[in-house]
């Protein structure tokens, strides 16, 4: 596999973080150079327009943390592709293990939702992982194949190449617990195999595909080393600008 084939892409996920007036702040203290990585802000809703408003002229880009999969409707508490895209809104996370865990999200909402932000231009990152039940029965393999080919289910190669993949261990995420490089590495380049039978070696060599489960300013040169980790999705690490910066330049190279 080729890592110069795709871009490495960092995101941070603030979760249900800051006010307006903190985002404005944190935003300033970013500093981002070089253009080897991008960088994405995937921000509570409330903080959407203030970030893409603070961010204005960088190359910081700004993400959602969900997304519905009707155009409008009946949905107390939804938000559609197309009222994301109208704010500057790029990017958006889908399928986070807590949207899973607590909200009731399955395979077949995070395809519809992928569906519905592809179809307003936005780029998904789908997340998929393991529970650490099931990582210790063994089936970590069968988890990832069955999250990716169902979330992935009806896209065309060309859609593919341009969602992002979050390997998101559920284990790993708010727990301080991280899986080794190693481990991170071969989960990754595993779900890349199974793009690959699909859809073929060019496709998947095309596909971004983070970690995401506690990657820090301590782990990330290793873990982003690995030639099948291309980026993150960070959690706590990206509501400490220092501690992102330190991430965003391992990326960088």
């Amino acid at each position: 596999m080729n890592k110069g084939l795709r871009k490495t892409v960092i995101a941070g996920n603030w979760k249900m973080n800051k006010t307006r007036a903190e985002a404005a702040e944190l935003i300033k203290q970013l500093a981002v150079d070089g253009d080897k990585a991008d960088v994405v802000i995937c921000v509570p809703y409330t903080n959407l327009q203030t970030a893409a408003e603070a961010v204005g002229g960088s190359s910081v880009k700004i993400g959602a943390q969900n997304v519905h999969y009707e155009k409008s409707g009946a949905f107390t508490g939804e938000i559609s592709a197309d009222m994301l895209k109208e704010i500057g809104v790029e990017y958006v996370i889908i399928g986070h293990s807590e949207r899973r865990q607590y909200f009731g999200e399955t395979d077949e909402t995070v395809n519809r939702r992928t569906r519905a932000a592809l179809n307003a231009g936005l780029i998904p990152i789908v997340c998929i992982g393991e529970l650490l039940d099931e990582r210790e029965a063994n089936i970590t393999e069968e988890v990832l194949s069955r999250q990716t080919k169902l979330g992935l289910a009806g896209f065309t190669a060309d859609e593919i190449k341009k969602i992002i993949i979050a390997y998101e261990p559920v284990w790993a995420i708010g727990t301080g617990k991280t899986a080794t490089a190693a481990q991170a590495g071969e989960a990754c380049g595993f779900i890349r195999g199974v793009i690959a039978k699909i859809h073929g070696k060019d496709v998947a060599d095309a596909v971004t595909i983070q970690y995401g489960g506690s990657m820090n300013a301590k782990n990330a040169a290793e873990l982003l080393a690995q030639e099948d980790v291309d980026g993150g999705l960070i959690g706590g690490a990206s509501l400490i600008a220092e501690d992102f910066g330190t991430i965003i330049n391992a990326a960088q190279g």
